[in-house]
């Protein structure tokens, strides 16, 4: 019996076979993790909902109780450094700066506290570590090493709750947390101008420390179990009167200190 000869036709239908496999699972590869990270409930606006929870004044999320927790863990580690300020600095302007943190501070306690208990949110009543540690350095310090610390510290420290702020006002649905965005920006600002008027802060030092630390991390805060299941009637929420600071006269620069002294 002879042979039968080969079908050509097999070869090459089974080359395109083969082509059209490996194009269809390269488009499964292409597509799939687009599919699988829109599913993921962990991504986008699913983690704004899953961790904001509904109240009289607005949807609050997660970012806003952090918000209100940095606001009172402010207060109460810049009222001690301010009173310290008044006591202990050695040029008008350092001591200014301190009444103003100390009066700012004052104002702004008062309005968390107030907030907080409206919202039904616990506040922590000292410092974390790392501003326990502020104070630590500053209760050390005397004389114009004390006027130079106290400077680049506070205005580190307002520089990184700065961008906070403006990212709560920006976004925040919450009436009572925008209120205090707007008198915490109002503080802030007015601090971060008289800590630089004292002619201490090192900009040069304080632009790396804040590029390389990048956003501050965030406070803890409260989760939604205490949220309150039935808000009821949305209640409108009346602006508080901002805050009116005097600003201290324009502080020339402190001599430059001598190398070896």
């Amino acid at each position: 019996m002879r042979p039968r000869p080969p079908i050509r036709g097999r070869g090459i239908f089974s080359g395109t076979g083969l082509i059209i496999t490996a194009l269809a699972a390269t488009l499964v590869a292409l597509v799939y993790p687009i599919w699988s990270y829109e599913e993921q409930p962990g991504t986008g606006a699913d983690v704004l909902n899953a961790q904001t929870v509904a109240t009289q004044y607005g949807p609050l999320s997660e970012l806003d109780r952090d918000f209100v927790t940095k606001v009172r863990l402010a207060g109460l580690w810049e009222l001690p450094a301010g009173q310290q300020a008044q006591q202990k600095g050695t040029t008008e302007a350092v001591r200014t700066a301190g009444r103003h943190l100390v009066e700012g501070h004052a104002f702004l306690d008062e309005r968390v506290r107030t907030v907080a208990a409206q919202l039904g949110l616990p506040l922590p009543n000292e410092p974390n570590d790392q501003q326990k540690g502020w104070l630590e350095e500053l209760n050390a310090a005397r004389g114009t090493e004390f006027d130079r610390k106290f400077a680049n510290i506070a205005r580190l420290a307002h520089g990184r709750v700065f961008s906070v702020v403006a990212q709560v006002r920006a976004g925040t649905r919450n009436a009572l947390v925008r209120e205090l965005a707007d008198d915490a920006n109002t503080t802030v600002l007015d601090h971060i101008t008289v800590l630089e008027a004292t002619g201490y802060v090192d900009f040069d030092a304080l632009a790396r420390e804040l590029a390389s630390t990048g956003t501050a991390t965030p406070a803890t805060s409260p989760s939604p179990p205490w949220s309150v299941a039935d808000p009821g009637q949305i209640v409108p929420v009346t602006p508080s009167p901002y805050p009116t600071y005097t600003l201290p006269p324009a502080a020339t620069a402190p001599p430059p200190t001598r190398s070896g002294s």
